[in-house]
């Protein structure tokens, strides 16, 4: 592999890095931010819910992050295609996760589930942040 290729190769893992980090924070800031605007107009059931939906989507989000990396690194490393079962059994285990909470949820009331995903759409308004925070930053690099 070419020097070069190395370079770019380091500088888009940064790059995927940050802004992996910068998406972690941004879902904090929502979470915190949104829950107690939650509690005062809809209520505590529905500010609880969305607070284990925000608990849950993070959750979701790391082990998502774990098993690509792990993906990447198995495929890289033994330079062959991975397990599809070992694969899907790990992504399928994450949405058993959440429906087994949305099942719950569903059992108790309507509002706690309308917090609930509400909650689980945490990463929609990150990535939302980011691309705005993206968006001013070539703006104001063109300036």
């Amino acid at each position: 592999m070419s020097e070069l290729a190395q370079t770019s190769d380091a500088s888009a893992e940064q790059f995927g890095q940050q802004i992996y980090a910068r998406l972690v924070r941004f879902m904090y800031f929502l979470a915190v931010v949104a829950a107690p605007v939650a509690w005062t107009i809809y209520g505590w059931a529905f500010a609880l819910f969305f607070g284990i939906g925000c608990a849950v989507s993070l959750l979701n989000f790391y082990w998502l992050k774990r098993t690509l990396e792990a993906l990447v690194d198995r495929t890289i490393s033994s330079g062959r295609k991975p397990s599809s079962a070992g694969v899907i059994a790990r992504l399928l285990l994450r949405y058993v996760l959440i429906a087994v909470v949305a099942y719950v949820i569903f059992n108790s009331s309507a509002m706690s589930a309308y917090g609930l995903f509400t909650g689980l759409s945490l990463p929609v308004g990150a990535i939302m942040m980011e691309a705005a925070h993206q968006a001013s930053r070539e703006l104001w690099r063109r300036l």
